[in-house]
């Protein structure tokens, strides 16, 4: 029996390296077709918002100001802030394929909320929402890690609190790619470590709603960067079985 115990230790670090799932939970809230900002609300596309986020949502630019409404109950202000008529819900990215490094989402239906909140309102889907996530990435300078998405309506997606992903306005599905290399650099270099990650979506017409994602990136689901506990629990029961080898031998 110890002799097994080696090979379990080698079993459960190549399990642990595998890659889990990363579920990214956020906040979905649900918008009434108010003629302003949802379903006839035109989109000036990028440049929209602030390149720096400094609070708890994007800061509307001049130009964002001229097509997107700040007043009301659709107002912009309260597409990533309001609590309620809101629900909690997880982007789960998989590993593509076992020590890939590159995890995606893809959904060319992405209705999370059907017949909840304000429900359907007469449609086929609740197509009026906006979604926002925050969590954390680790970053490796020099590693040229990406994060790309495609999807419609409005995308901005920032990094340390800057601005990578701008697919602002009402539009079909259009996609962008950001290298953290080239971010960070042009923002004086970082070195590697944890930084913040904040993600702002947008679903505002009845036609289509997609939203793919693939990444290097090395999300974390949780602002402190603590591991899931799966892999904590596999790790431990490594090093526990490399304990017990070394006492026999």
């Amino acid at each position: 029996m110890p002799r097994l115990l080696p090979f379990l230790m080698i079993g459960l670090v190549a399990a642990s390296a595998q890659g889990a799932p990363v579920a990214l939970t956020g906040t979905v809230r649900d918008f009434h077709a108010d003629g302003v900002n949802f379903e006839g609300g035109g989109g000036a596309g990028a440049g929209m918002v602030a390149s720096t986020l400094s609070g708890p949502s994007p800061t509307l630019t001049a130009l964002g100001a001229s097509s997107v409404s700040n007043t009301g109950a659709g107002a912009f202000s309260n597409w990533y802030t309001r609590a309620t008529d809101s629900t909690s819900y997880a982007l789960t990215l998989n590993e593509t394929f076992a020590g890939s490094g590159i995890y995606t989402y893809s959904s060319n239906a992405f209705f999370p909320i059907d017949g909840q909140l304000y429900g359907n309102e007469g449609r086929s889907h609740n197509y009026h929402f906006t979604h926002q996530i925050s969590a954390t990435f680790g970053y490796t300078q020099g590693a040229g890690q990406t994060f790309s998405f495609t999807g419609d309506d409005d995308v901005w997606v920032y990094f340390d609190k800057q601005l990578g992903i701008d697919l602002g306005g009402v539009h079909g599905a259009q996609s962008a790619t950001v290298n953290l290399d080239t971010l960070f650099g042009s923002m004086g270099g970082r070195a590697s470590g944890n930084y913040s990650f904040d993600f702002f979506f947008a679903e505002r017409h009845t036609t289509e709603s997609n939203l793919q994602i693939s990444t290097s990136l090395a999300l974390q689901p949780n602002s402190n960067g603590v591991p899931e506990p799966a892999s904590v629990a596999l790790a431990a029961l490594a090093l526990a079985a490399l304990r017990v080898t070394r006492r026999r031998r």
